[in-house]
């Protein structure tokens, strides 16, 4: 069983930056296809992609990817010895307000662009509130 706790979400000004954190527990290394990421909500809207990192590393190419929703803003990355993934933010918008969640799975394919339902293990999330 994975569990994920998210940190580091908070209310900026339009422009401002933020940093989240999701620290994992359990078994993270099922297969050599696992996958983290963030997705976001916002209000009256579906939950949608931001990035992706395939925490085993990518056979090709680099092991981030993401979303054109926030591409060039954000940064996601991986801290193997404290399974911590990071996403860094820049540049906030008010339609970035949201409740952003971490998640951690075995997707097809480990790219933004795959079905939520491929993720098993979805943390609380972390609200981030640009003004």
């Amino acid at each position: 069983h994975v569990q994920l706790v998210e940190s580091g979400g908070g209310s900026v000004q339009a422009g401002g930056s933020l940093k989240l954190s999701c620290a994992a527990s359990g078994y993270l290394y099922s297969s050599s296809r696992y996958c983290m990421g963030w997705f976001r909500q916002a209000p009256g809207k579906e939950r949608e992609a931001v990035a992706t990192y395939n925490i085993y590393g990518a056979q090709y190419g680099p092991n981030d990817a993401y979303a054109d929703s926030m591409k060039d803003r954000v940064t996601i990355s991986y801290r193997s010895n404290t399974k911590t993934l990071y996403l860094q933010m820049t540049g906030l918008k008010p339609e970035d307000t949201a409740m952003y969640y971490c998640v951690a799975g075995e997707p097809s394919t480990c790219r933004p662009d795959v079905s939520t339902s491929q993720f098993k293990y979805w943390g609380r999330g972390t609200q981030v509130t640009v003004s």
